[in-house]
């Protein structure tokens, strides 16, 4: 049993993967519009110009697989949870840390905790929450 997290990005779907493209390395495996499913939505379940967003999209970041989509609901918002990147070196999560808070808000700097040498907490500019830990 596997736990993948689904993202959705309420319309910035294509700029979300290409920010983390940038700011963590990741790598989109695919990515389907709505213009181009087999079997498009019914009649008035889509805004108008949605058939140009995404639909459905599988990413990477490391060795984890994300999904992810523009939704197709308005006012879409993240709640109770983080994504958790573990990183290696103090260095990597200075780096990662950065980029995400890049337009975003910090809402722990780096620091060094019990658990870790170094841990932080940030919403990036999508509004996903995320915790850098650097492990041991």
């Amino acid at each position: 049993m596997q736990v993948q997290p689904y993202i959705y990005f309420d319309g910035r779907c294509e700029e979300a993967l290409e920010f983390y493209r940038t700011a963590l390395g990741a790598q989109v495996d695919m990515l389907m519009h709505y213009k181009e499913s087999s079997e498009p939505p019914p009649p008035g379940t889509l805004p108008p110009g949605f058939e140009n967003k995404v639909m459905h999209a599988v990413f990477h970041i490391g060795e984890t697989r994300l999904m992810a989509s523009d939704g197709c609901q308005e006012g879409l918002s993240f709640g109770g949870f983080s994504l958790l990147l573990a990183v290696p070196t103090e260095a990597e999560a200075d780096h990662v840390f950065t980029a995400l808070a890049d337009g975003g808000q910090v809402q722990m700097p780096l620091t060094k905790t019990s658990w870790s040498k170094c841990f932080g907490m940030v919403t990036d500019r999508f509004g996903v929450s995320w915790m850098i830990n650097v492990t041991a």
